[in-house]
């Protein structure tokens, strides 16, 4: 019980922190932050800082799909990053160059793109993200790992799984 009470107290302080544009709009802000509209549950150890760097990671990944730039999107992962998903029951795993050449593609999705954290756990220097987000008209739940490096958080794998 007594970790449980410590989640909530991280969560509900990283909350407090988050402007109040991100907070009532889920667009992303000068500062980074998006709108977390389900519980983010980091571990107790979790300082605002590492959100703040993790949260950095993950819009970079968004905004490279919004605006059609791997350029942008290449700024949160790790350079050796992995995708993965499963097709027809057989995993498919490449390298992340294969969602780059996707977002360089001519075409923005309609619809617009939008995500929400719906969770976050946190061990020093390593985090896996699960957000549910929408690339036009395409729903996805994506897992990430992520590592922290002297550059900040990185993504090093994203798995995901299209609804």
């Amino acid at each position: 019980m007594k970790t449980i009470t410590l989640l909530a107290a991280c969560c509900m302080t990283l909350l407090a922190t988050i402007p109040a544009s991100a907070q009532n709009n889920g667009e992303s802000d000068r500062t980074g932050c998006c709108k977390l509209q389900e519980q983010c549950s980091p571990s107790a150890s979790c300082p605002n800082l590492e959100m703040a760097g993790i949260v950095k990671a993950i819009e970079y990944y968004i905004d490279g799909g919004r605006k059609g730039d791997s350029q942008i999107a290449r700024k949160g992962f790790a350079e050796n990053a992995t995708m993965s998903w499963s097709e027809n029951g057989k995993l498919k795993s490449v390298p992340i160059q294969e969602l780059y050449d996707l977002y360089d593609q001519p075409q923005k999705p309609d619809g617009g793109v939008s995500y929400k954290i719906s969770s976050c756990s946190v061990a020093e220097d390593v985090a896996i993200v699960r957000i549910e987000s929408q690339f036009g008209y395409n729903e996805f739940s994506d897992m990430f790992t992520l590592v922290k490096d002297g550059d900040g958080w990185k993504i090093i794998s994203k798995v995901y799984h299209k609804k």
